[in-house]
């Protein structure tokens, strides 16, 4: 039971998060004070108020709502959101359009529907797996696969 366990926390994935969780919420707490030492001052020179959003409170009947600590945190999430785009994903998905272009196409993974049955089945197909209707296969499929049209 326990070496299960033990497997289970070893796992690569589980480190690998870990590590991200860690690095994320360090990641964050950098974003926050940017946010709030430099961000926040500078809209609070360009509104002519005091800068200060983390006390901005407004009362309603005796109850006091903070909204200043609303906006500082959505200023700090749309900061972090921007970089974590910007920095991480838009680079990523260009290394990986860069290795899936030299990938060979698979060419099962075109698929259509059957126009009787209405049943997924491979572009290149003649004949569908599932009613049994013969179909003309599709002459992009056939194309990328490098085979010839059928007779």
């Amino acid at each position: 039971m326990l070496s299960g366990f033990k497997d289970f926390i070893l796992r690569g994935n589980i480190v690998t998060m870990a590590v991200g969780l860690a690095v994320g919420s360090a990641f964050t707490a950098v974003v926050t004070g940017f946010s709030t030492a430099f961000i926040t001052p500078l809209i609070g020179l360009a509104t002519s108020s005091t800068g200060d959003f983390s006390t901005a409170t407004f009362t309603a009947e005796g109850v006091t709502f903070p909204y200043g600590k609303f906006i500082g945190a959505a200023i700090a999430f749309v900061i972090t959101a921007a970089v974590l785009y910007f920095l991480v994903v838009v680079p990523m998905m260009k290394v990986q359009g860069r290795l899936d272009r030299d990938k060979p196409v698979d060419i099962k993974a075109a698929l259509r529907d059957c126009p009787r049955c209405y049943s997924q089945i491979p572009g290149i197909a003649t004949r569908c797996s599932h009613c049994t209707s013969e179909v003309e296969p599709d002459a992009k499929a056939l194309a990328m696969a490098g085979l010839p049209a059928p007779r």
